[in-house]
């Protein structure tokens, strides 16, 4: 489904079931998966990856350079950068700073990522977060510049810590049961 006011240029690739909603514009080069549903006024640019059963929400921005996994939300007003020395007048892929976002990660409204970072598997970004630096699997972050305070499971409950073992910390999800390991460096980074 294609709202007829949005803008879906030629050579878009478009994943069966994915919906795009009112004055959407989706640049040409840009591959999007099954499943998704893009949200209001959203900008996606040329040679953006998304990959399935994303949820991107109303005035979300994201930029070429930025390569989105399966299974992302996107909060509304999200703002993807791709250039680390914007200038007016200079611009040339080799200015491209690439981002990643992976898997199950999720971004909370307002929120600003630089260019040129990962946002690890099953993260969560809290609304109004400007991410400067990587974001490992399971963390929470929020602030400006953001920060790691806690580390959530797939389902989206923040993790509770159970023990230490060998280099890492274990952590269980009350919610559903799930245990996790985060390295002890990544852990020693958080501020509770």
């Amino acid at each position: 489904m294609i709202h007829e006011t949005a803008i879906v240029e030629e050579g878009v690739q478009l994943g069966e079931g994915t919906r795009i909603w009112h004055f959407a514009h989706v640049r040409n080069g840009a591959k999007i998966g099954k499943n998704g549903n893009i949200g209001k006024d959203v900008y996606i640019d040329t040679n953006v990856v998304i990959g399935d059963n994303c949820k991107i929400q109303n005035f979300a921005s994201l930029y070429h350079g930025l390569t989105v996994g399966n299974d992302v939300f996107i909060g509304p007003h999200v703002c993807f950068t791709n250039d680390l020395y914007p200038r007016a007048i200079i611009w040339t892929d080799e200015r491209l700073a690439k981002t990643k976002v992976k898997d199950g990660a999720s971004i909370g409204a307002n929120s600003t990522i630089v260019a040129g970072i990962t946002i690890g598997v099953s993260a969560m970004v809290g609304a109004g977060s400007v991410v400067t630096k990587d974001v490992p699997d399971h963390a929470l972050v929020f602030g400006n510049p953001a920060r790691i305070h806690g580390f959530v499971c797939e389902c989206g409950m923040k993790l509770e810590k159970k023990g230490t073992k060998k280099n890492m910390v274990l952590f269980r999800c009350t919610q559903c049961g799930k245990e996790i390991n985060i390295e002890d460096t990544i852990y020693k980074e958080c501020e509770e």
